[in-house]
């Protein structure tokens, strides 16, 4: 069942054309991404201030490369349950507490660094706090943005939320360069704190409407579980994970090593290093204005493998030439190439994935992509010690070239982000004997088509796709048999862990994608399929039962 790559002539359209500031007319929309901006610009002042103050105490390019790793390793270990807590919790008010925790933390380090008592462990141990707040937000924040704008609109949402960070690298690293240089690095760690305190108040603003389920939410364990399972059923989305991680590891030297080549190579202070930041964070800008133009006539394919071949070309700039201006030039396509990769790849996830789990989702997608820079960051900066800037820069340039080519062989599903994703629960209710508790399980569900000989081939093309579907709503086991006393009928049986869970899987998990795989295989069987539902015994003594042995 492996969906066809798309077709190089065909452009790729993830969604109707529409405009890229479209959402910006939303009044919530528009101020939740203001204040995401701010919290952006406040947290890239901070990775300018945390790596500019090592640089200055510290020659090591692992220990300079290590804030970014302190700041994206969190995603590595809290991502998952992050993502659960996005899709169980309240989103809203998940949002809230943890600002506060972050302004708190990033309010702590801003002081200690005022007393003087800021050494290199203190600064990655607290941005490795800010880091794990950010790994909880990030999922929450991420699934939240397609509650704010209609379907058509989430691919124009996702490349403004990638802009608020190209943006905010745009202008913070400036800010951040004058002011460490004229005040030292405290004054940017308690902006960052302020920042913070901004996002509590524009999603306090927001009043978020009643969302689908039922009276009894997931549990926590078993949100995890389904959400796994969903990932591992769902071809586009997993697709999507390997080329995000096919480019961001190899992408990842250029962050960890930019501010050392400013600092070693190019004699750059912290407003130089802030330039070169800012400079990509221009092409960032750029890129955002030109992404629908290039949608029109680019397949989604050609446009990760060009991205990549202008973040590779940046990379070996960097790498190769000491001319200041040169460099500067040249990351102004980088910074463009990279928020085409990153646009792409989220409006493609986002409109892959249905609601009941798109946290979790997406805490896996934010896993491997950030959880790549920082494995990458840390990596890139070990080997650079051993075999220089240079040769470091030129093999990640190297890989990003293949990671271009390799999506001729690896491409995005034809499918990806055109798939109906609503949820449409038209499955008809049980008629059942007695009502089962909710944690009763494990459930057998069977399903008996009468399918003839001229349609048992479409007929098994039509399950396949079924199976998926089960798989992806709950179903742990799941298989198709032949009757051996009719040669013309066919079993569906899957198992789903508990009454709750089957509940759930018709009622939200089902989309209108599900709906028609499944009515493509009922079309086929005359008379129309049948359904049982066989739960675990119920053993109860009746009211004329016996006592001592004896019947009354």
């Amino acid at each position: 069942m492996t969906q066809s790559a798309d077709n190089a002539r065909r452009p790729a359209a993830a969604a109707p054309s529409t405009s890229p500031w479209a959402p910006m007319r939303d009044r919530i929309f528009r101020i939740l991404w203001l204040a995401q901006l701010g919290s952006n610009v406040g947290s890239w002042m901070q990775t300018v201030g945390a790596q500019w103050l090592l640089v200055e105490h510290s020659s090591s390019t692992a220990l300079v490369a290590a804030v970014q790793t302190a700041s994206l390793l969190p995603v590595m270990l809290f991502s998952l349950p992050a993502g659960v807590m996005a899709d169980v919790l309240d989103r809203r008010r998940l949002l809230i507490y943890l600002q506060l925790v972050m302004a708190l933390v990033a309010g702590a380090l801003a002081w200690l660094t005022a007393a003087g008592l800021t050494t290199p462990a203190v600064l990655l141990a607290l941005t490795f706090l800010l880091g794990c707040g950010q790994a909880f937000v990030g999922p929450a924040w991420q699934a939240i943005q397609p509650e704010l704008v209609p379907r058509e609109q989430i691919p124009a949402a996702a490349t403004l939320g990638s802009l608020t960070v190209n943006l905010a690298r745009a202008v913070g690293p400036a800010i951040a360069g004058f002011l460490v240089a004229a005040s030292g690095a405290s004054l940017v760690f308690a902006i960052n704190a302020v920042s913070f305190l901004f996002v509590v108040l524009a999603v306090a603003a927001w009043h978020r409407g009643p969302q689908p389920g039922g009276e009894h939410p997931e549990r926590a364990l078993a949100a995890l579980r389904a959400g796994n399972r969903y990932m591992r059923n769902a071809p586009s989305p997993r697709r999507i994970l390997l080329r995000a991680a096919l480019f961001v590891i190899p992408g990842s030297a250029l962050w960890a090593l930019l501010p050392v080549v400013a600092s070693s190579r190019l004699a750059l202070g912290a407003g130089g290093y802030g330039v070169l930041l800012a400079a990509l964070g221009v092409g960032a800008v750029i890129g955002a204005f030109t992404l629908s133009w290039l949608n029109s006539f680019l397949t989604s394919n050609r446009l990760l493998a060009a991205s990549a071949l202008v973040f590779a070309a940046g990379t070996l700039v960097l790498g190769e030439t000491t001319n200041k201006a040169a460099v500067v030039i040249a990351m102004v396509p980088t910074g463009v190439a990279w928020l085409i990769s990153l646009s792409t790849l989220n409006s493609a996830l986002q409109l892959s994935l249905p609601a009941w789990v798109r946290a979790r989702a997406l805490a896996v997608y934010l896993l491997v992509f950030m959880g790549g820079q920082a494995i990458g960051s840390l990596g890139w900066g070990a080997l650079a010690a051993p075999l220089g800037l240079t040769t470091v820069l030129v093999i990640a340039a190297a890989l990003l070239v293949l990671a271009a080519m390799s999506v001729r062989w690896l491409p995005l599903h034809a499918l990806t982000g055109k798939l109906d994703r609503t949820t449409n629960a038209n499955w008809p209710d049980p008629h059942l004997a007695f009502e089962p508790d909710l944690d009763s399980g494990p459930i057998l569900v069977v399903k008996r088509y009468q399918v003839a000989p001229g349609n048992q081939a479409a007929f098994k093309e039509a399950i396949d796709w079924v199976g998926l579907s089960r798989r992806r709503t709950g179903a742990t086991r799941w298989g198709v048999f032949r009757d051996g006393d009719q040669q013309d009928t066919f079993v569906e049986v899957f198992e789903v862990a508990s009454w709750q869970e089957h509940q759930d899987q018709r009622s939200i998990r089902l989309t209108g994608a599900d709906s028609e795989f499944e009515q493509r295989a009922n079309d086929l069987s005359s008379p129309p399929p049948t359904v049982e539902h066989l739960l675990p015994p119920q053993w109860r003594d009746e009211p004329e039962q016996r006592q001592d042995g004896q019947q009354e």
